[in-house]
């Protein structure tokens, strides 16, 4: 069933259906009026004497360059084909269609000067499933993401290459073969196609859907790790964390709190415990996740509103057409770099329960490397260490990309947001949390299992036959490598978070 796209007005849940889901998206049919009003005024300007960028003019330092009303076409065409520079490998099919829904988005709020034909295809191409391939190398984010939606560009105007239904094909044989026209582009037409920050946004976006993900699955590993250990709840009391008032702190240890509610494990050593306190990664859980939850918040305000944002230039707007920098990717850029900060983070934090799980002397009489026969068996030892070696990996990924702006464009472009790669890196890191992840659920679900007859809670009991489902426990050693993937794939997937009934959202 398609969805509706209210350009200026539509919300995370849309466009994470658009991309998780592989639903179609058209606009809403009341943004026609704006959108046709500022393609006439274009198409004014077009024909006056006044210079105006990117409509009667060259691009960029070429800017002084008058361009005659005849070859207006011929310079749309031109710029599609000239700035198709992307390089390596090509973008996710979803994450291009959110791409493409973005960029709809962005169109549909009537200040670019399109024609509706634009739109139009645009609509077509994802009802019809033809995605344009996108090389995701290229883009600095600013001026807008213009190689990545030169490659969109070029297949509307039947170049380029494209997807349809699993099938790669050159651009213009997709659309005749779904049944679709390629355009032909008017004044600035090309420009406001390739001029925009949707590239970045897209993967930023779909970075920070799998990052939710993450941090609903670090709940359940955390409240099972301490678990496991016999960790104290103490440390999840509301009255601690109204004192501090963060709200993400506060949402998640009232997440934990509920998750171990019941647990025969916790309540078998309140009384008597010879430690005082745990070590940080079991004490201060809500303390790191919930800042990591406040900054995806940030981010996600940030984005959505970026999402609906019109991000290209020069801007059909009451007061004239004015030339601007909208394009400027800094917001999603720094966005990128926050939600970078929040993958670290969690995983760091994981890794050292994983860590304190497979230690004998901080493990509170967990069996070395929790494996049953330690010394014949090696149990969970080097999937520690791949932990360890992932989480530093994040660590290097989670350095910073807006600072690391450079001059462009005959230094015309000076400052540059860096947002692509900034963005594009966040799948890699997502990627490496889920491992991390994982690996803390089979230990921490080897760790509570180990404290039979006692039982943890029955929410964590959920999770813990959703585990064994996919990984059974571990006896003897055996060939690793597949329960590592089975565990990632159920934190990836909100398998194991929805099993346990966890409720933290944006």
């Amino acid at each position: 069933m398609p969805v509706t796209l209210d350009p200026g007005a539509t919300r995370l849940a849309t466009l994470e259906a658009i991309w998780r889901d592989g639903v179609s998206a058209g606009l809403a049919p009341d943004a026609r009026g704006a959108v046709d009003q500022a393609a006439q005024v274009v198409q004014k300007a077009a024909q006056g004497g006044a210079p105006i960028y990117g409509v009667n003019t060259g691009f960029g330092k070429l800017a002084s360059v008058r361009i005659s009303p005849e070859d207006t076409e011929t310079l749309q065409r031109n710029l599609i084909l000239s700035h198709c520079c992307g390089v390596g490998a090509g973008l996710e099919v979803d994450t291009t269609r959110l791409m493409m829904a973005l960029k709809l988005l962005s169109l549909g709020r009537g200040a670019s000067g399109v024609r509706w034909d634009i739109c139009a295809l645009l609509e077509g191409m994802l009802g019809a499933d033809v995605t344009p391939v996108i090389p995701a190398q290229g883009s600095v984010g600013a001026s807008g993401d213009l190689a990545p939606l030169a490659h969109l560009a070029a297949v509307m105007i039947g170049e380029g290459e494209a997807w349809h239904k699993g099938t790669r094909m050159p651009g213009g044989a997709v659309l005749e073969q779904a049944g679709l026209a390629p355009v032909v582009l008017g004044p600035k037409e090309g420009l406001a196609l390739i001029n925009g920050t949707q590239f970045s946004t897209a993967c930023a976006l779909a970075a920070l859907f799998d990052a939710m993900r993450m941090l609903r699955a670090c709940v359940v590993t955390s409240a099972l790790s301490t678990d496991a250990i016999m960790g104290s709840t103490q440390p999840l009391q509301p009255a601690i964390h109204a004192l501090r008032g963060q709200p993400g702190q506060i949402d998640v240890a009232r997440a934990m709190s509920d998750l171990m509610a019941g647990s025969e494990i916790r309540e078998s050593h309140r009384e008597d415990d010879p430690r005082v306190q745990d070590p940080y990664c079991i004490r201060c859980q809500p303390q790191v996740a919930g800042a990591a939850l406040d900054l995806l918040r940030f981010a996600a305000q940030t984005l959505e509103i970026e999402a609906n944002a019109v991000t290209d230039n020069p801007l059909v707007t009451d007061a004239g057409i004015l030339s601007g920098g909208n394009f400027h990717a800094e917001p999603v850029g720094f966005a990128a770099d926050q939600i970078a900060l929040a993958l670290a983070e969690i995983g760091a934090i994981a890794q050292r329960r994983v860590a304190l799980m497979v230690d004998p002397t901080l493990s509170f009489d967990l069996p070395p490397f929790l494996t049953p026969e330690p010394g014949l068996n090696s149990g969970f030892m080097i999937a520690e260490v791949t932990t360890a070696a992932l989480m530093s990996e994040n660590k290097h990924l989670a350095n910073p990309c807006t600072t690391d702006s450079t001059p462009t464009s005959a230094n015309q472009e000076d400052h540059v947001s860096m947002a692509a790669h900034g963005a594009r890196r966040l799948k890699r890191m997502n990627a490496n949390l889920s491992v991390i992840l994982g690996v803390e659920a089979l230990c921490a679900g080897q760790g509570v299992e180990a404290r039979a007859p006692l039982q943890t809670s029955n929410s964590l009991q959920y999770a813990l036959a959703t585990l064994r489902d996919a990984v059974p426990a571990l006896g003897a050693d055996r060939y690793m490598a597949p329960d590592l993937e089975a565990a990632a794939g159920l934190i990836r997937s909100d398998a194991l978070a929805q099993s346990a009934g966890v409720d933290v959202t944006l």
